[in-house]
């Protein structure tokens, strides 16, 4: 599966899929096959070849059963990966769209569906062969039982074609309502404490059910489409036996077909009949084609690409040239010297943590070039870029099994505790019931506490810190210590901040204003501007 192309391609065995294939079409002609010999056994003849072709015919079913059904699992399995790819490899912003509870029914459940499509695809053609066959078999024993053949069966097909354009509706909008369910309740369990404190349990509740009645109707109308063709079928389907019956039965007086070739007329027309039973086979790829659908519109979204150069020898220079992000940032012009630290300052809405993200390379801008360096941001090797550019942010989300794994993100246990001794998260985390490996779900952490290890996360970085308000939940002796460890630290730093001793240490302040950069210089020279003083009140 390649992102962005709009096109769902499961990872396959090609080999895999055409021996099925293979092999349902040996199992539908042995079927096709058997009520002629069951027709030349009644004559008289043929009975070792009908043995023969039930025993084929078992054989198939049963290799389709298990091969399915392995192929299935692992087509699944793969899609998800593919997909989960995808969505780590996309810029955040991108997704904004999608919210989390829906994209986890996208690659549980829909991906699962969607991986059914080329069975169902296969099933569909291979349930299509009877009756062609048997309007074949039936035209080459009396070209009239083969008119009374295809006049039943037409019926029979304009039901289907009907079933098929609405199953394909109500799958699609239950598909919808059941993502909507998961995204709200994935919603509330994130806002759990707020739910909680505001007392607003039961609207909360109310809000996240609040799909389940289009959930219930999208139900209700997909059995009442499969019903409705159902009852169809059971009407159209008898007459194609009754009408190549009565044809064979004409026949058959005037001595134009056998005994024999009677019941074989039967049992094609038997098989003409069970056209209806794809009903079945037309449902599971509506589904699958609805499922897919919904994949597609998160593989169109194109995903964060990168170069292939190298960063040059130097101290971790920061350039934005010319730089824009449409609605947010306009012609952000700045530099940060190698080995000094800039505070990003502004009133709330100004693009600071934009900016932080075009730094961080979390984004591209829509206009202009960041550099590192004097290397343009999408031009450097993804494991470059991520080793010289390290990122906390204000509310930083912990990854892993345990304490250490969230600060190494699958580092050496030694990094870890080198990285958290930097940032002051040492002393609490060997407090913890195992220390460093303690589990994440065992380590009840304050915000300060959870920011320290944020800050523990990027410290390795070689270049380029960039800090979101990485340290607004620390008391004010902590923000100290790390503040100098970060005037220590021989890295460039880019801190978004508020408070005013940060911009007081840093080398120099980026002032954003309406998304401009209003000015570049020292707090000292800035302050005595009463727009940038009122910044920080």
């Amino acid at each position: 599966m390649n992102g962005g192309t709009g096109r769902v391609e499961i990872a396959r065995s090609r080999r895999q899929l055409m021996l099925v294939a293979c092999s349902g079409a040996i199992g539908t002609f042995a079927s096709l096959a058997l009520p002629m010999a069951l027709g030349r056994a009644i004559d008289g003849n043929g009975l070792a070849l009908a043995v023969g072709l039930i025993a084929v015919s078992i054989a198939s079913d049963l290799f389709d059963s298990f091969a399915t059904t392995a192929y299935a699992a692992n087509a699944a399995a793969r899609l998800r990966h593919a997909l989960i790819r995808q969505i780590l490899s996309v810029s955040p912003h991108r997704l904004l769209g999608f919210p989390t509870g829906d994209l986890v029914s996208r690659v549980s459940g829909q991906a699962s569906e969607a991986a059914q499509a080329d069975f169902s695809r296969i099933s569909l053609a291979l349930g299509v062969l009877p009756p062609v066959g048997s309007l074949i078999v039936l035209s080459i024993m009396d070209w009239r039982l083969g008119v009374a053949f295809l006049a039943g069966v037409g019926g029979v097909t304009l039901v289907l074609r009907s079933f098929s354009r609405r199953a394909e509706q109500a799958s699609a909008g239950y598909q919808v309502a059941q993502s909507g369910i998961a995204a709200r309740l994935t919603e509330a369990m994130t806002g759990a404490r707020t739910i909680a404190a505001a007392g607003t349990y039961e609207a909360e509740r109310e809000r996240v059910l609040r799909p389940l009645e289009e959930l219930r109707a999208q139900g209700m109308r997909m059995w009442q489409v499969l019903a409705r063709s159902t009852a169809q079928g059971a009407v159209v389907g008898p007459l194609v036996l009754v009408v190549v019956m009565a044809a064979g039965g004409l026949l058959l007086a005037s001595h134009d077909l056998t005994p024999g070739d009677l019941f074989a007329a039967g049992r094609y027309a038997v098989i003409g009949a069970g056209l209806g039973a794809l009903t079945g086979v037309l449902g599971g790829l509506a589904r699958a084609r609805s499922a897919t659908s919904r994949i597609n519109a998160v593989l169109q979204v194109p995903p964060l690409s990168y170069g292939t150069l190298s960063l040059p020898d130097g101290p971790g220079r920061l350039e934005f040239d010319g730089v824009s992000v449409d609605g947010v940032l306009r012609g952000v012009t700045f530099a940060v010297p190698g080995g000094s630290s800039a505070a990003v300052v502004g009133r709330s809405g100004s693009g600071k943590s934009v900016l932080a993200f075009l730094a961080a390379r979390l984004r591209d801008p829509d206009g202009g070039t960041v550099l590192l360096d004097g290397v343009p941001l999408p031009s450097v090797s993804e494991g470059e870029l991520r080793r010289a550019v390290g990122c906390a942010f204000e509310k930083p989300v912990l990854l892993g099994g345990t304490v250490s794994d969230a600060i190494g993100l699958g580092r050496e246990h030694v990094g870890a505790t080198r990285a958290a001794t930097a940032v002051h998260a040492h002393d609490f985390v060997v407090r913890l019931p195992h220390g460093y490996d303690t589990p994440l779900a065992d380590a009840p952490m304050s915000g300060g506490e959870a920011q320290r290890l944020g800050l523990a996360r990027a410290w390795d970085a070689s270049r380029l810190l960039v800090l979101d308000d990485a340290t607004s939940s620390l008391d004010m002796v902590t923000e100290m210590r790390i503040g100098e460890a970060l005037l220590a630290a021989s890295r460039t730093r880019l801190i978004i901040t508020h408070r005013i001793t940060t911009a007081e240490r840093a080398d120099l302040v980026v002032w954003l204003d309406g998304g401009t950069v209003r000015a570049v210089g020292s707090h000292a020279a800035l302050w005595d501007e009463p727009a940038y003083r009122a910044v920080f009140q």
